[in-house]
């Protein structure tokens, strides 16, 4: 197996639906869902992108149509190249891509992450559970509608909830996004940096000389 001068040129030779995408590092490509896998299958079989390095998703915005795009870097590690695929999901409400589980076992926790922040499910996907957030918790965090505050819910356990009286709050995270209080427009202040973090150390600091 050989890598191609142009893997662009290469994908679109053998997929003629297939566009270029503009890119400011790797190679990168726009192709239709219906033809996803196939296209990853070829790169891996005919020029040695042997390693699948991300699975992931974008949100557009909610005005934008299409709203998501999912993507695919896959690394060849005899050529140590890259390339990027790309694929606008049809509905804007329930996005929906192929699973590339068939060629990658480790798509699995890809695709599983990739529905749990960002809502986009997998067809034929072997286990299409949560990854990071429980069952049933009704958001993706990374979605652009989701509010940088975070959204206060009850906590999955009933039990734990009725005995403790807490609830899944939005918590201060040193240079995370969720740090902002709802309403909150100065960004300076709800930066981490801004505030007190005192709370975080388990003994006082030293004053630097």
């Amino acid at each position: 197996m050989t890598a191609p001068a142009d893997v662009t040129a290469a994908l679109q030779a053998q997929f003629p639906q297939i566009t270029p995408r503009a890119s400011g590092d790797h190679p990168a490509v726009n192709v239709p869902p219906a033809e996803a896998v196939a296209a990853l299958k070829y790169l891996r079989d005919e020029f040695a992108y042997d390693f699948l390095v991300d699975i992931t998703a974008i949100d557009n915005g909610v005005e934008a149509s299409p709203r998501f795009t999912v993507i695919w870097h896959l690394f060849s590690t005899a050529h140590y190249n890259y390339v990027r695929l790309a694929s606008d999901c049809a509905s804007d409400t329930e996005p929906v891509a192929p699973t590339a589980t068939s060629l990658w076992p480790a798509a699995d926790w890809h695709e599983r992450e990739t529905y749990d922040l960002l809502g986009v499910t997998f067809e034929n996907h072997p286990d299409p559970r949560r990854i990071l957030m429980w069952d049933g918790y009704p958001y993706h965090p990374l979605r652009k509608d989701f509010p940088l505050a975070g959204i206060e819910v009850p906590l999955p356990d009933i039990e734990v909830a009725d005995l403790t009286g807490a609830s899944v709050k939005p918590a201060p995270m040193m240079g995370g996004p969720f740090v902002a209080s709802a309403g909150e427009m100065n960004l300076t202040e709800a930066e981490p940096r801004a505030k007190d973090e005192s709370w975080t150390e388990r003994k006082t600091k030293p004053l630097s000389e």
